[in-house]
């Protein structure tokens, strides 16, 4: 007998039938009468049917617009929850200026944004990677490259991150600089936005080319132009807004276990509450490698990474500046300063291992050990962030020079994708490990 066949939207409205349950619940207002636990399970599953939502939406609108368009907007959108939350603590800082209360939230909104981003880079592109590396091995695709052992297989990427790779470059290298004015000011907003709004322009002026889809998002980019047009809004508004209703309550209800596993608050702020924020971007890269898209995957996490790394940082003293009723710069304590010279310091060994458009087992688990050496005691003060930070700059330079002869390829591939969103066969040369 044959396999019967489902139809897709079957699977589309699988996964909205996880979101339904909190919906109700909150809905009814039962979320402050129910146990903790029953909340952090409730609404992770909702921001799980969410990502999948987000995830074929962003698929879909590949045949009307420039595929890393696409990816850029998935990418706003799975990380919309972390906003929300810096939001609430710039804001929260510019409501009380000049009082402790005011001071602990302009820490905390820092040490929230430094946390995702570590997070992103350390634990989620780095366990992409190694997943992306072991589907490729499992279905014998050809983007790994067999070498001398396992720890020396890689996967490569497409050229067209080049865009991304330059921008983020340009981010990481200007965000070294914030720390020495202990605040974010306007300069800094007027920089980073514009950076981030340049990237946008640069990736619109790509072609609308895709690869051919199955399943959900294969079924709806055959409907007509409108209904599938207005198909992938209403997906990306639907997960927009269970990810904004679902990851707060889920991120508060873990801060609530905290103290009752001696955590601090401030530890489960920066790194527990992003960690859940994080989660639908992770989920909809680990999909997108599943479907061997691995490319794709990336484009979405260093899309992620340089709109937190940009307008993130940028948006925060506008918040603080719109709750205090007149312009000021956010400041923040020396701590913090080192928190961002950390995350500056691993974003800039990030690029690095990817101007070579591939990343290998070595480097993944390079990426994921020195994210989890970082929470050793010795490097818990300032001058243990700023030895940590020196690690990664030392690391991140001698990568570049050994790949000097890559980078002239990457200025030159992100200035032929920026205009044309076309896959290329990549360069018979390679860059040395």
């Amino acid at each position: 007998m044959g396999r019967r066949i489902r139809h897709p939207l079957l699977a589309l409205a699988g996964v909205i039938s996880l979101t339904l349950p909190w919906l109700v619940i909150r809905g009814l207002g039962l979320v402050p009468s129910l146990p903790t636990a029953v909340v952090i399970l409730v609404s992770g599953v909702a921001v799980i049917g969410a990502a999948f939502v987000l995830t074929w939406g962003a698929e879909t609108a590949e045949m009307d617009v420039p595929r890393s368009f696409a990816l850029a907007v998935l990418a706003i959108i799975a990380v919309a929850p972390e906003y929300a939350v810096d939001a609430l603590y710039a804001w929260e800082a510019g409501a009380a200026p000049g009082t402790p209360a005011s001071e602990t939230a302009a820490n905390l909104a820092v040490a929230n944004m430094t946390g995702a981003n570590r997070i992103l880079v350390g634990l989620g592109w780095s366990l992409i990677a190694l997943y992306a590396i072991y589907r490729a091995r499992v279905t014998a695709d050809e983007s790994v490259i067999r070498r001398d052992g396992f720890l020396r297989d890689s996967v490569q990427l497409e050229p067209r991150i080049s865009i991304e790779i330059l921008f983020l470059g340009a981010a990481t290298v200007y965000a070294l600089f914030i720390p020495f004015f202990d605040g974010i000011d306007a300069l800094d907003a007027i920089i980073l936005v514009g950076l981030y709004a340049a990237y946008v322009v640069v990736i619109l002026r790509g072609e609308s080319t895709h690869e051919p889809q199955l399943g959900v998002a294969g079924y709806l980019q055959g409907l007509a132009r409108s209904r599938r047009i207005g198909a992938v809004l209403v997906m990306f508004a639907y997960s927009a807004f269970i990810i904004l209703i679902a990851v707060k309550p889920f991120a508060k209800g873990l801060e609530t276990l905290g103290p009752q596993l001696g955590v601090s608050s401030f530890f489960m702020i920066q790194w527990v509450a992003p960690l859940a924020s994080e989660s639908p971007e992770f989920i909809a890269t680990a999909y997108l490698v599943q479907k061997l898209r691995t490319t794709s995957a990336f484009n979405a996490l260093i899309s992620s990474k340089l709109n937190q790394w940009t307008l993130l940082i940028g948006t925060l003293v506008v918040v603080y500046s719109l709750s205090l009723g007149e312009y000021g710069v956010l400041q923040f304590s020396q701590k913090q300063a080192g928190e961002i010279w950390i995350t500056a310091a691993q974003s800039f060994f990030a690029v690095a291992l990817l101007v070579n458009f591939e990343i290998s087992v070595r480097e993944a688990v390079a990426l994921l050990g020195l994210f989890a050496l970082q929470f050793l005691p010795f490097f818990q003060d300032f001058e243990g962030l700023l030895l940590f930070s020196g690690v990664y700059l030392f690391l991140g330079v001698a990568l570049l020079i050994r790949r000097r002869r890559d980078l002239p390829t990457v200025v030159e591939r992100a200035r032929h994708h920026g205009s044309r969103d076309t896959r290329e066969p990549r360069s018979s040369a390679t860059a040395e490990e």
